[in-house]
């Protein structure tokens, strides 16, 4: 029995100590990264020997900044999906013609970035069979034009976009957890190719280089959690209620935006309120549209070819009657949802209308939704310009049958003659303001772009009874986190998606992200001190193996011989077992 261990044992000893070239598998790596589809073509690095020249090291080193550079580009623009809409209809205003450029840019950087992680993981694997790197001249051209994509993409987004960076920060809030655990995995896994090299490097300077930027890195992420912070990390029981949903615009992914149908299918997906935005006629009727022009959202250019740049507000009703304000959302299918349309609300999607804030109200009216809304003031020379304010509140309190109090009064203009008028009115901040300054100006709620999301801030203002609406939000994690932060509300473009989710997600207490993050690093600290330990043996003992010296019999030469002989005896009966002998060859030491 213990015959049969030792020889076990020297078996795997010996079989430990060989080196293998698997051939097909570095003849396809070489080809794909190099196209050195010959035999004679490829190289091995000796020991002592640097993986690659000046060269081929600066080329990896483009390639490495290649990659880092596009992954961070590609999760900024995947975490911007939520104002994509925004986006598009931003360059729409500025091109004078509809284009979905947001998707467009996000094809171009996910091939970006899926052709340097190809090649990152080529060099890596040759790195690990030994081999030394050889990039082909196209490979470098479009490392360099990959990495030119992402600075300028970079710097023209952050010049024209700079908000976004802040939904990146919130988004670390939900997945920083996660990129942790994806992160050290990543590192532990480079540690293979990086202690088979720094072993076998004979330069100290090289070695303590490769050494001491992998273990700057390794501890950078081991120590990221302690400065962590993530409302979704919460001591059970303590999450509220789910924020309720102001559908924005209506349903704007199911039907056109601002009209009644819009509204009807956003009180369908479970919206506890409407948000819409309201301008007044020439002849003083208040009708929804958001932009200044009627361009975007009708076929006034059509109807009305010469006043096309016109703004909306200089139309009287009759003529805004007239226009459809369906058609544009299938010729542009803004969010891409034209095509889940049945037949029947194909049909009457293209049959809409501009709607006008009395069928607004009257809607909100008969489905008991809350109702919230932009006032825009008349142009110049408007008849109303100075009375508008005035005949919204005419339509509310005597042209409609809502409530007073289902309405959440967002003009800031002569908010304390409003409040006069009609008390009732929830009165509704824009803006962050003192909370002595919100008293007195009777304000019960605010509304706030997203990227003002604190779990401190919302928590300050409702204790004095100031509740927080957030807008837009129409992505899942961005919802999550709005909840965990305590948000009352969110107006969103897609409450049909939003109702149904049922809890926050990555929401999980202290102790299991503790539990996570600890096993998380004791697993890759043992990981990595076993490949490193691994290859510094086995370096030692093929070193001992090729450098031992023939003295005497009871001496060194003797004890080489017996482990050769060992070595060989494993070998020449493992190579009588091998069907395939041509795949593998084996080199010793």
């Amino acid at each position: 029995m213990a015959s049969t261990l030792s020889q076990w044992l020297r078996g795997v000893r010996g079989k430990l100590l060989r080196r293998y070239e698997h051939r097909p598998f570095v003849w396809c790596l070489s080809g794909l990264y190099g196209c050195r589809w010959r035999r004679s073509e490829r190289i091995r690095a000796q020991p002592g020997d640097c993986c690659c020249n000046k060269l081929e090291g600066a080329s990896f080193a483009l390639l490495v900044a290649a990659f880092c550079l596009m992954l961070v580009f590609l999760y900024f623009w995947g975490q911007a999906q939520n104002d994509y809409n925004d986006f598009d209809w931003f360059n729409f205003g500025n091109l004078g013609f509809w284009f979905p450029w947001s998707v467009v840019l996000l094809v171009i950087a996910a091939g970006f970035f899926t052709y340097v992680t190809v090649l990152m993981l080529l060099a890596v694997c040759l790195l690990s069979e030994g081999q030394k790197l050889f990039l082909h001249w196209s490979h470098k051209v479009g490392i360099l034009v990959s990495l030119i994509f992402s600075i300028v993409a970079t710097a023209v987004l952050s010049d024209l976009w700079s908000k976004e960076w802040t939904t990146l920060l919130l988004s670390f809030q939900v997945t920083a957890p996660f990129l942790h655990v994806g992160g050290v995995l990543l590192m532990s896994l480079l540690a293979w190719p990086i202690a088979l090299h720094f072993f076998r490097m004979n330069s100290r300077v090289r070695q303590g280089l490769i050494l001491g930027v992998y273990l700057t890195v390794l501890f950078a992420l081991y120590l990221v959690p302690l400065g962590l912070y993530s409302p979704c990390i919460k001591e059970e029981g303590t999450l509220g209620p789910a924020p309720a949903l102001i559908a924005h615009r209506g349903a704007p992914m199911l039907a056109p935006e601002n009209t009644l149908m819009s509204f009807e299918k956003a009180v369908e997906a479970g919206s506890d309120g409407l948000e819409t935005d309201v301008t007044i006629s020439l002849d003083g009727v208040p009708f929804l549209m958001h932009d200044r022009t009627l361009q975007r959202t009708t076929n006034v250019h059509e109807v009305f070819p010469n006043r096309t740049n016109t703004p909306a507000a200089m139309f009287t009703w009759t003529e805004l009657e007239s226009l459809n304000a369906g058609t544009w959302f299938f010729s542009h299918n803004p969010f891409g949802t034209v095509g889940s349309l049945g037949a029947q609300d194909r049909q009457r999607a293209e049959n809409q209308s501009v709607c006008r804030l009395q069928d607004f109200l009257q809607l909100a009216a008969h489905t008991h939704k809350l109702v919230i809304f932009d006032l825009y003031r008349p142009p110049r020379g408007h008849p109303f310009r100075d009375t508008w304010i005035q005949r919204t509140l005419e339509v509310i309190q005597n042209e409609s049958a809502i409530q007073s109090s289902q309405v959440l009064w967002l003009p800031s203009d002569l908010r304390s003659l409003v409040h006069d008028l009609d008390p009732d009115l929830q009165q509704t901040s824009g803006s962050q303001l003192p909370l002595e300054e919100l008293k007195s100006k009777h304000i019960v709620k605010l509304n706030l772009h997203y990227s003002s999301m604190s779990a401190e801030l919302i928590s300050e203002y409702a204790a004095a009874n100031i509740t927080t609406n957030l807008y837009v939000i129409s992505q899942s994690w961005l919802y999550s986190l709005a909840w965990c932060t305590g948000a009352h509300s969110v107006t969103t473009n897609a409450p049909q998606i939003l109702s149904t989710v049922r809890a926050p997600l990555f929401l999980m207490s202290p102790d299991v992200y503790n539990l996570m993050w600890i096993l998380t690093d004791l697993l890759s600290v043992v990981l990595i001190l076993t490949i490193f330990f691994f290859h510094w043996w086995r370096e030692q003992r093929l070193s001992f193996c090729s450098g031992s010296k023939m003295t005497q019999d009871n001496g060194t030469y003797s004890k080489f011989k017996t482990e050769m002989s060992d070595i060989w005896s494993v070998s020449s009966a493992n190579s009588q077992k091998e069907t395939t002998p041509n795949l593998s060859t084996v080199t010793v030491h």
